[in-house]
């Protein structure tokens, strides 16, 4: 019996099955009892100076009135109402203090404040929730630190393999569908991408071939062979062009739109390549490895050296297999990467000069990172012994939160097309969403230039 689709119920004693992406309820603590202030009374109606005054000096200064001159009793009411008219003690216990009084002695401080530089307001704190927004059961999960399992598309759908099936979840109305499942000799599926336009998504799998489906009609367009001899553990799409890499440590690249797709084939790690990632430009790819590598590839320099194993830069800095890789959305040219459990470092690079910029323990095993696309922020999830997600300010690497929640390593990160909203999978078969980057900005309208931009646009069918 498969374990990982059933869970037990603690109050019944029954086993109870569990359906794919369906809402994990969780139990919630009661709210805790806050104790208020002790009473402090008001003093305001003791105050015992001013009842003497009024009783003694203040009769006095009546009998005398008809002393004074009509000048010294202006100038005496004048001075009386600027210097006592705030009838109570200073240092009196209020919850508000009394506002001031429109006088000359207001004029001068105004008239002074005026001249001064004042501060500038500090940016309001971003409230980060630190529980999920919502959990979804993910029954037969692979708890394999090399593959890629989790994937949003641009059209707001997140798709995620559980075992030899590739479910789809409508982030918008939280329907879920059966894109795909494969016999037990072609699966389990390895790794699951969604290409730029939304619509048609990549199924690797583990007798080294990757399908293409068009998830609009649910059609198998093509299957992709002979690029690799095992199984395919990482995908990483640009514009047309689907790069694949291989437990056998090759990366190929294919042209989804042509018979004959292979068109590059990069050879530089020597074990499983777990980690690719296109940079925003489209032209620099990063790969990392089991081998404990991080090539970048430079579509130019391979295309005029003419040699598959010319890579740009090949950093040996991380102790354990790199699976994590992030370019940064505002820094071109700065690449997070993450080692896994006996390395636990993120190092920046720069894949231009390809220097290291900085390196942090975070502690565990990194198993996968992002960025803000908005703040200078960068999300990391890990592995043993707290299963936690790291949102780190950059380049200071200050810790801003951590988001806890998972019983097991978080294999898996997948960013919302706004943004805002993180999903994350797990070892402990949970499929978690994070409301980690604030909330979503006002959209910009699309140009008709880039409207119809896609892999597949460009023909009706594959050749």
């Amino acid at each position: 019996m498969d374990a990982g689709s059933f869970s037990f119920s603690l109050s019944s004693g029954k086993v109870r099955s569990r359906r794919p992406l369906q809402e994990h309820i969780l139990p919630r603590n009661p709210p805790s009892r806050q104790s208020g202030d002790r009473f402090i009374p008001d003093r305001s109606s003791m105050d015992f100076d001013m009842a003497h005054y009024l009783l003694t000096e203040g009769r006095k200064e009546k009998e005398n009135t008809s002393m004074c001159s009509p000048s010294k009793e202006a100038y005496r009411k004048c001075l009386a109402s600027t210097l006592l008219n705030n009838q109570t003690r200073i240092l009196a216990f209020k919850s508000k203090p009394p506002a001031p009084n429109q006088g000359i002695f207001n004029e001068v401080c105004s008239s002074d404040t005026a001249t001064s530089h004042l501060p500038k307001s500090a940016k309001p704190r971003r409230y980060i929730p630190q529980s999920a927004e919502r959990t979804l059961d993910a029954p037969d999960l692979v708890d394999d630190y090399y593959l890629n399992l989790l994937d949003w598309g641009s059209n707001n759908v997140l798709s995620i393999a559980l075992g030899n099936t590739v479910y789809l979840w409508d982030a918008s109305d939280g329907s879920t569908s059966e894109l795909t499942t494969v016999d037990d000799e072609t699966g389990p599926i390895t790794s699951v991408s969604w290409a730029p336009d939304g619509r048609h998504i990549a199924v690797g799998l583990n007798n080294s071939e990757v399908q293409l489906w068009d998830s609009a009609t649910t059609r198998l367009l093509r299957t992709l062979r002979g690029g690799h001899r095992s199984r395919v553990g990482a995908l990483a799409w640009n514009n047309h062009v689907l790069t694949t890499g291989g437990m056998d440590g090759l990366i190929v690249n294919n042209d989804v739109r042509v018979r004959s797709h292979v068109v590059e084939t990069y050879r530089g790690h020597q074990q499983e390549v777990c980690g690719l990632k296109w940079s925003g430009s489209g032209q620099q790819l990063a790969s990392g490895g089991n081998d404990n590598l991080i090539h970048i590839w430079d579509r130019s320099t391979a295309m005029s050296s003419g040699g598959p194993n010319q890579w740009l830069h090949r950093f040996e800095e991380h102790t354990a297999a790199v699976k994590a890789l992030a370019w940064c959305p505002f820094q071109s040219n700065l690449l997070a990467s993450g080692g896994g459990g006996s390395d636990r470092c993120i190092k920046f690079w720069n894949t231009h000069t390809g220097a290291c910029l900085n390196s942090v323990d975070t502690g565990s095993q990194v198993c996968a990172l992002l960025w803000n696309k908005s703040e200078r922020e960068l999300l990391s999830s890990h592995g043993f012994t707290q299963n936690q997600l790291t949102l780190w300010k950059y380049p200071s690497m200050v810790k801003v939160a951590e988001l806890t929640g998972h019983t097991s390593r978080v294999l898996f990160l997948a960013q919302s097309p706004d943004g805002c909203t993180v999903a994350s999978a797990a070892g402990d078969e949970t499929l978690r969403f994070w409301n980690v980057f604030g909330t979503p900005e006002p959209p910009k309208p699309a140009s008709k230039a880039s409207a119809n931009v896609g892999p597949f646009t460009s023909v009706s069918r594959i050749r």
